[in-house]
């Protein structure tokens, strides 16, 4: 079941942890670090699934609940992280309407676990929806499950870190992507790579699915931003 999930944590270690086990699960992930700007990410992306810290900054993780279950997106599965172990907090945000909680700290695999789970028992996530688990944009299909490529129907080789941008920038085509987010795209895959090897990505991406190379109509360069892929999802 491949999703997209949304991560609202300020602890920027956690959150890259969840990050890195949510790519080794198939999933693209979504990093926000406070409550104002995952209501921002949430509105904007429409993400399978939210993985909500409960003690965030600007707007907490309690308040993020409240307006995304008064009318933002009230179906959207949410598991809640909190280092709170009381029981009044914890019932709080079942109340609320989390789908699930974890008590810091807790174990990464767990969490994925439990992440499938929601994912499975809400019908949302792209394994959810009639079996397709197949991202599609801008003529590309990109198979999280199977590790395959296709550009308009022919197999593409990519490498683990191309293939983990190539899903991203699919996931959400149209989308400017920074040099530094795509470099997160490739970290467990690629440690050893900087912001700059990622244009060699890129590079060797139009390689493979551009008819020239030299003038892309797919992977377009967003001058002094990045890159973003063109074309709007199959």
């Amino acid at each position: 079941m491949c999703a997209h999930v949304l991560v609202a944590e300020d602890d920027e270690k956690q959150a890259e942890l969840i990050r890195r086990s949510l790519l080794a699960e198939g999933h693209t992930a979504t990093v926000v670090h406070d409550g104002a700007a995952a209501l921002d990410a949430a509105r904007r992306l429409r993400p399978d699934l939210l993985v909500l810290d409960l003690m965030l900054p600007v707007v907490d993780g309690f308040g993020v609940c409240r307006v995304l279950r008064g009318g933002e997106d009230p179906e959207i599965p949410v598991v809640m992280l909190t280092a709170r172990s009381a029981e009044d907090d914890v019932l709080l945000g079942l109340e609320l309407g989390a789908d699930d909680y974890m008590t810091k700290p807790y174990s990464p695999r767990e969490l994925m676990a439990r992440i499938r789970t929601v994912l499975r028992r809400s019908g949302r996530g792209a394994g959810a929806r009639d079996g397709d688990v197949v991202v599609r944009a801008a003529g590309l299909s990109v198979d999280p499950e199977r590790h395959e490529v296709r550009c308009d129907g022919v197999p593409v080789e990519c490498t683990p870190a191309e293939f983990q941008i190539l899903l991203a920038m699919a996931a959400e085509p149209e989308r400017v992507f920074s040099r530094r987010q795509l470099l997160h795209c490739t970290r467990g895959f690629d440690r050893a790579s900087t912001e700059r090897a990622v244009d060699v990505h890129i590079m060797n991406l139009r390689r493979k699915i551009e008819a020239d190379p030299r003038r892309p109509a797919r992977l377009l360069t967003v001058f002094g931003v990045g890159y973003k892929l063109s074309g709007t999802r199959a």
